[in-house]
Formats: C-alpha cells, structure tokens, sequence
C-alpha cells in the first residue's frame, strides 16, 4: 500500500528532479555577477558616506558643514576610485 505524500513535499520532489546543474545560460551567469558587484561597491561607498556624514556631525563639537564636506570628499574619491576602468580586457 502506497502512502500518500504531503503536497509541499511532492512540489520539492518535482522541483528537484526538474533542476538541471548547468543550466543557465553563460551571459544571465556574467549579468548577475556584474550587478551585485556594482551594488555591493557603490553601496560600500554610500554606507561609508553616511557613516563619515553622521560621525563627523555628531561627534563633540562637530558641524553639518563638517560633516557635510567629510562624505562629499570621500564620496568623489570613492567614485574615483570605483569607476569603471577602460581597457581591461575582461
């Protein structure tokens, strides 16, 4: 006698045995790869530039100016630094 299965588990069953290893397609693979390192590097940038805004603000004796011009500083160098390099042959 057969027991029944659980739905849920039934779906995993079928998902599982539809999952091909190596199947997506090379340029969606380099796509993805270039978009979360573009977000995860800017968003490094934006979160330094918040964290240098608001110590530089809040700290004793401190100003928005200061505070102001410490992110604004480390935000063009940062973009400096972070831009996309012409030519690298990747």
């Amino acid at each position: 006698m057969a027991k029944a299965k659980n739905p849920a588990t039934a779906q995993a069953d079928a998902d599982a045995s539809a999952y091909v290893r190596g199947g997506m397609q090379i340029n969606e693979q380099v796509s993805t790869f270039h978009l979360f390192m573009g977000l995860t590097k800017w968003g490094a940038l934006a979160v330094a530039c918040v964290l240098v805004f608001l110590t530089l603000w809040f700290h004793p004796g401190g100003t928005f100016v200061a505070g102001f011009i410490g992110a604004a500083v480390l935000a063009a160098v940062g973009f400096w630094a972070l831009k996309p390099k012409g030519g690298a042959g990747h």
